[in-house]
């Protein structure tokens, strides 16, 4: 157990765009601390949705995505009486960002065959409009939180 509770970080906002989400994405889209290279990806993804989708700004673009792919709800393991149970239970909003973030980093790594700051455009695009792989693991994880809803009552 802890000694005392971990202390938040403070995220200094990315260079360009001044938004503290896109350095926290870019964070975790960094692979082996490579962090220019994750920039690079990043801000390349960003021309590419601004040439792609002209009269919106790519960071309004980026942050609806993130949005879009948010989860309201989770599933967490609790044993009682020898019975593990998934019980539905809110996300935390510090927890629905690195979620977001992570769902469509797996989606964009998922598929291959083309450049990776043109993969990450086409999820963020497909995630503004409410689809893409990363939407869909949104609705899952929800899914699963509604099938279990029978469960609720074990949350504390």
């Amino acid at each position: 157990m802890r000694k005392r509770p971990a202390t938040k970080r403070s995220h200094q906002p990315d260079p360009i765009y001044g938004s503290v989400a896109v350095a926290r994405f870019v964070n975790y889209l960094m692979k082996g601390g490579k962090k220019s290279a994750a920039e690079k990806v990043m801000y390349g993804a960003m021309e590419i949705l601004k040439k792609k989708m002209k009269t919106e700004e790519p960071l309004a673009i980026f942050e609806k995505a993130i949005e879009n792919a948010t989860p309201q709800q989770e599933v967490g393991s609790k044993r009682i009486g020898g019975a593990n149970y998934q019980i539905p239970k809110e996300v935390r909003p510090d927890r629905k960002f690195v979620l977001a973030s992570r769902w469509i980093i797996q989606a964009t790594r998922k598929k291959s065959g083309r450049p990776m700051a043109e993969r990450l455009a086409d999820e963020l695009l497909a995630a503004y409009n409410n689809e893409g792989d990363a939407i869909k693991k949104k609705q899952d994880v929800h899914r699963m939180a509604e099938a279990n809803r029978a469960f609720a009552h074990f949350a504390r």
